[in-house]
């Protein structure tokens, strides 16, 4: 993990001091609010419905156990007790008191955390995959360049007010685990014919209103020219990007405009300018992946015979294992997710006391290292099969057991009207609702995997056009309706969903989607055919038909 130098930590500190006398002075009256709102969004600071909203920036999902136990202490002594992790893993507290957002961001800044551009026009918190470093389908790690990038990104003085947000993903495996080609530049690690691996860059996608898949704007790139490349992508993204209207504002909207080709063109003529003034040497890649080397992993971790003793005598504990770990590049080890989805749970939140005992877990178990995942999840990345048996008893004690990573009840769902002030419609409780209706594990088991999505409004933040099943909430006079894609992907297969018709009612959503999945069973081949794969081969037809006959 990036451990921060000395002008790494001045700057963050000479930020909360800054923004404390912003504070201070508003909280006077001496700055107005439109002039102390850009400030506050540039610290990551919002008003939502019930109070001001502080957004935590969580560096590609990478926590060490001490972050963890601070952001427990927040929850404890500034918030209600819990947090929220987001899609972009951030980490979100919904109660702070403005006054006491500063001492909030001290408080971070004593662990090496922030909440710098985690709101605003900006370069946002760059986004990975979860088993960064552990897969056992990566080329390379992705993280160095990560950090490399969030080190570019932050104070960038020249890209601090673009026309609109602006969010990096980067993915170094087969799988895409970190949605790239939705995000206004996805990074892949490849290889090319020669051997030499440097990154596949796409552009122009994005979710929200206008949801859009990105295009292939650089098939390799090498890797001393990731800088100079992004800089000129940003360059041309600020220079022509519209600034009349915020809905046409993202990058996606002026690729889509002028063509892939025109803005390759510019991009390329930029790039010429400033190609040679920001390589990164190899020395500079190799300094960054010194800070993520691999922990000492036992290399006889693997001679354990317990582990299969406890899969074949304990069935609860291996439909866990099946379910909520996944395998790992050293053998002898596999990454545990924990599940922030109970039934019982809001998705994405957890309390304080969970967080504290995560944090002892990780100590515990896996090199003192948490990960966020963009599902709302955490993982314990480096787990010895010896130990998972004793984690899963632990994790099963504080409610972050259940066997349903990737499954129907593992829904991305945003704060909805509880919290937040642009939602249209609840979101929170169609998740209960739908848990509710799907309270036979087994038969979510049965379901197989299966990505259910659910925003409050269009802006998307629960990614519902990417959902395999994915639910919008909208407003039709003041009531609350929601519609219905299906067919959504964010992974190598990306797809946008296709809107299966009108909008139903709040009380009769829980209900189509018990009907949804039903015409999946009957629709499937086998059990081995997922939910995506029934609805690609049968369309939505059939779905189509049988919601709406009896709604």
């Amino acid at each position: 993990m990036y451990q921060y130098n000395d002008k790494d930590q001045t700057l963050i500190n000479e930020r909360v001091v800054q923004f404390r006398d912003q504070t201070e002075r508003f909280l006077k009256g001496e700055i107005p609010d439109d002039k102390y709102r850009a400030l506050r969004l540039m610290n990551g600071v919002y008003v939502q419905t019930h109070a001001p909203l502080l957004r935590v920036a969580g560096p590609y999902g990478l926590l060490s156990s001490k972050q963890v136990r601070k952001l427990a202490s927040i929850a404890r002594d500034y918030d209600k007790g819990f947090c929220h992790f987001t899609t972009r893993q951030n980490i979100q507290f919904n109660w702070p008191a403005l006054e006491r957002v500063p001492d909030i961001l001290e408080e971070l800044a004593s662990v090496q955390m922030h909440a710098i551009q985690t709101s605003g026009n900006c370069l946002r918190n760059t986004t990975s995959d979860q088993l960064a470093g552990v897969a056992i389908d990566e080329l390379e790690d992705p993280r160095p360049y990560c950090e490399i990038i969030r080190q570019w990104t932050i104070f960038h003085p020249e890209f601090a007010y673009l026309p609109r947000k602006f969010k990096i993903a980067v993915s170094g495996a087969k799988l895409d685990r970190a949605a790239t080609q939705f995000h206004d530049i996805g990074l892949h690690l490849v290889q090319n014919e020669h051997g030499e691996v440097g990154f596949k860059v796409f552009v122009g996608g994005g979710l929200g209103r206008t949801p859009v898949i990105g295009q292939v704007i650089k098939p390799f790139l090498e890797k001393k020219h990731l800088l100079s490349y992004l800089e000129a992508i940003l360059r041309i993204y600020n220079l022509y990007g519209r600034r009349d209207n915020k809905y046409k504002a993202r990058i996606k909207i002026l690729v889509r405009e002028a063509g892939l080709a025109k803005i390759r063109k510019k991009i390329d003529a930029e790039w010429a300018l400033i190609k040679h003034k920001l390589e990164l040497s190899p020395e500079r890649i190799k300094e960054i992946q010194e800070q993520f080397r691999p922990p000492n992993y036992q290399l006889d971790a693997v001679q354990d015979t317990s582990y299969a003793d406890k899969l074949a005598n304990n069935a609860d504990f291996a439909t866990w294992v099946k379910h909520n770990t996944a395998e790992h590049k050293i053998d002898g080890y596999r990454a545990a997710y924990i599940s922030l989805k109970a039934p019982d749970s809001p998705p994405g939140d957890c309390t304080e006391s969970q967080l504290d005992t995560i944090a002892d877990l990780a100590d515990q178990y896996s090199f003192g290292m948490v990960r966020v995942t963009h599902r709302q999840n955490l993982v314990l990345a480096d787990i010895k099969q010896a130990d998972l048996f004793d984690l899963w008893q632990k994790l099963d004690a504080i409610n972050c057991a259940t066997p349903n990573i990737g499954k129907a009840t593992d829904m991305i769902c945003c704060p909805g009207l509880d919290y937040c002030s642009l939602a249209n419609a609840g979101s929170i409780g169609v998740a209960k609702e739908i848990n509710e209706t799907l309270d036979s594990m087994d038969y979510v088991h049965d379901l197989g995997d299966l990505k259910i999505n659910i925003s409050g409004c269009m802006n998307g933040c629960a990614h519902q056009s990417v959902g395999h099943i994915g639910i919008l909430g909208v407003d039709k006079k003041g009531v609350e309706w929601y519609q219905v894609t299906l067919g959504g992907s964010s992974e190598n297969d990306a797809a946008i969903g296709e809107r299966l018709g009108p909008a139903v009612s709040k009380q009769d959503i829980a209900p189509v989607i018990k009907i949804l999945l039903e015409v999946y069973l009957e629709q499937r081949i086998d059990e081995d055919e997922p939910f995506l794969a029934t609805v690609r081969r049968v369309g939505i037809g059939p779905f189509k038909e049988k919601t709406y006959a009896t709604n």
